[in-house]
């Protein structure tokens, strides 16, 4: 952080005397001028004829009603100018004309927000040159009493940042507490380093490590702390969001090595503060609806929801009831597993990632977490499988080793067979307990599944998968080749040969090639409806040998 030094900079009296909302319309890259005092002049007198200490700031005064005007603001530029000022503060927005003018000088030009009252900023920068620390803890109230007022007005976590960034003149990131950014703004300067900024924010191992655990963050002494980026000449200053003693999430105040300074770390720790606050008033907002939406649910699955009142909720939620649901069940298994509202969140996780439309319900009690799915009309069972697949990816990811089931029911087309879709979701997730599978399970395979499992020998269903694959399974093992997975793909899209080689990502005919070899090595007929009967239910004895 910037050290403390005697003199007083532009940017110091903007940060710290200046009004919440001042803002810099010229002359931003000559903010670390000195000053040395300030004066007041109005536009009603002529030029000022007194002389300046070199490096005062002037304040300029609104015009009294009806009164005439002597100077413009661009006079008012150049002979502060003249008089090696420090730097203009304007009442009214400045002219295109002054602005040019200060550039072109390298006079910085500032303009208050409306309603200011110069003679009070005048006394406030006045009490900054002469008690720096005594204004410093003035200007703290006054940053808390703007960022909690954001929070209480319900303006949001965009508002909130914005407006950091505006007191800081620095880049803002807002954290959860896996490093997702919730919100952030960029100032222009940074824009060409931030994917590398970006990529630094979201690794665990980036944070300064007093604020990795972040159950244990809140017993952390200092509000903020300076860190250096491995971007050259960046740093960052980070606040970890506490609520109820927990970490939730991260506040970045980013800018250049040595310009991060004491109204930054004000801004850090109050920030964090306003964004507890805000977090924890979406948090109680989220789970509100969560529970009314379990409410629903559990009255939709006992059969006491209407087609229309369940559109009514469907529309409260912003999800579309009419269209074709598919559940999916999901259980943890086991005795040392994570928590249902671990999985929860993963699943929530995937169906934002997915953009999947869907309804999640943990209903504890029955050690289950149901996704009603809204399907693809066409091909509604792939469609839903392939989110399914999707949570076991992200749970594999992480908590590898961790065993759990999935369960799929029948597509349910009016909501009256909601009940029966989840009925049949349990039934699947119970046989892929039973088989200690983590692979989902659909309910419209069971028959095949159940039947298989009814067969006690299981010397002969291997002694009828080897006969039936087992040259294929050979001569992949010996050439490396993708004839059992061709064969799979194959069955996969009922036979299909276009969308079995989309699926393959090969070339039409190379999928020929392969189907004509699987005919030569397994001596068969692919034609025969039987010779296909007996290879599909051989695949699926092996998958399912392999699972159990």
């Amino acid at each position: 952080m910037a050290d403390s030094v005697n003199h007083i900079t532009v940017e110091d009296v903007r940060k710290l005397a200046l009004p919440l909302g001042t803002r810099v319309v010229a002359g931003d890259g000559h903010l670390n001028r000195s000053v040395t005092w300030t004066t007041v002049i109005y536009l009603e007198n002529k030029t000022p004829a007194k002389a300046l200490q070199r490096g005062e700031m002037v304040l300029v005064a609104p015009p009294e009603t009806n009164n005439v005007r002597q100077i413009t603001d661009v006079d008012v530029v150049r002979w502060a100018s003249d008089m090696q000022a420090s730097a203009v503060v304007l009442s009214e927005n400045a002219s295109p004309t002054a602005i040019a003018e200060a550039n072109a000088f390298g006079m910085p030009v500032m303009v208050l927000p409306g309603g200011s009252r110069v003679r009070l900023v005048e006394k406030t920068v006045v009490s900054l040159l002469v008690d720096r620390k005594g204004q410093l803890e003035r200007r703290a109230t006054q940053i808390y009493r703007q960022l909690t007022q954001i929070s209480s007005r319900n303006e949001g976590m965009a508002e909130l940042v914005n407006a950091m960034a505006r007191l800081t003149n620095k880049s803002i990131v807002v954290q959860d507490k896996r490093l997702k950014t919730l919100d952030s703004a960029v100032q222009p300067g940074l824009i060409g380093s931030w994917d590398d900024v970006e990529n630094f924010l979201k690794n665990l191992y980036s944070l300064p490590i007093e604020f990795q655990d972040r159950l244990r963050v809140g017993e952390v002494e200092n509000p903020a702390l300076l860190q250096s980026l491995p971007i050259p000449g960046l740093a960052r200053l980070v606040a970890p969001i506490i609520t109820r003693n927990i970490g939730r999430g991260y506040l970045s105040i980013i800018g250049r090595e040595g310009d991060l300074d004491d109204i930054d770390l004000l801004v850090a720790e109050h920030g964090a503060a306003a964004c507890a606050l805000e977090m924890a008033k979406a948090k109680a907002i989220s789970d509100t609806e969560k529970r009314l939406r379990g409410t629903f649910l559990d009255r939709l699955l006992l059969g006491d929801v209407s087609q229309q009142e369940a559109v009514r909720q469907g529309e409260r939620f912003e999800h579309d009831m009419t269209q074709p649901h598919v559940a999916i069940v999901l259980a943890w298994q086991g005795d040392k597993t994570p928590s249902s509202r671990r999985l929860e969140t993963l699943v929530n996780q995937v169906v934002v990632a997915q953009r999947a439309a869907a309804l999640v319900w943990q209903r504890e009690k029955e050690n289950e977490l149901i996704v009603f799915h809204a399907t693809d009309t066409k091909d509604p069972i792939d469609t839903s499988m392939k989110l399914a697949k999707a949570f076991v990816q992200e749970i594999q990811r992480q908590y590898p080793g961790t065993r759990f089931a999935i369960g799929l029911g029948q597509p349910a087309r009016e909501i009256s067979a909601w009940r029966n879709s989840h009925r049949d979701a349990v039934q699947a997730l119970e046989l892929a307990a039973r088989l200690q599978t983590d692979t989902p399970l659909y309910i419209g395979d069971l028959g095949v599944y159940q039947l298989i499992l009814s067969l006690s020998d299981r010397e002969k269903l291997l002694a009828f998968c080897d006969k039936t694959l087992g040259a294929l399974v050979e001569y992949d093992m010996r050439q490396r080749a993708d004839l059992i997975k061709t064969l799979e793909a194959f069955f996969a899209c009922h036979g299909n040969l276009s969308q079995t080689a989309d699926m393959l990502i090969v070339h039409r005919n190379t999928l020929l090639y392969r189907m004509n070899r699987i005919n030569e090595i397994a001596e068969i007929d692919l034609n025969r409806p039987e010779t296909r009967l007996a290879l599909h239910l051989a695949l699926t004895i092996r998958r399912l040998l392999a699972m159990n």
